[in-house]
């Protein structure tokens, strides 16, 4: 877990808006209180085995990625809509921690 906010910590910019850690097998299932139209960067770390497939709700918020679980750190510029909502779930055999956070810039 340390491992995965220390990477988010070295490359945050902007004002954060929200941020979590959660397991792998857990997911993410969020819906940010975010300011529709407003653009914001999402960062996400995975550390562990396998990767984590992330989507949107609406589907044009951001694009749909797989993000490798080598602790890496995937960048994505989102642009909120009337509700946002996002998801990041482990693919098929995929263990280990996800941390993200949101970012005003």
């Amino acid at each position: 877990m340390a491992q995965a906010r220390a990477a988010l910590a070295a490359v945050q910019t902007g004002r954060l808006v929200e941020s979590g850690m959660e397991r792998l097998t857990d997911g993410i299932h969020t819906e940010p209180s975010l300011q529709a139209g407003k653009t914001y960067r999402l960062l996400l770390v995975c550390v562990g085995r396998g990767t984590a497939q992330l989507s949107f709700e609406p589907a044009d918020t951001g694009t749909p990625a797989k993000v490798p679980c080598d602790q890496s750190v995937a960048r994505q510029r989102i642009t909120a809509g009337k509700q946002t909502h996002i998801d990041v779930d482990a693919t098929k055999g995929s263990t280990g921690v996800i941390a993200w956070e949101i970012d005003a810039i």
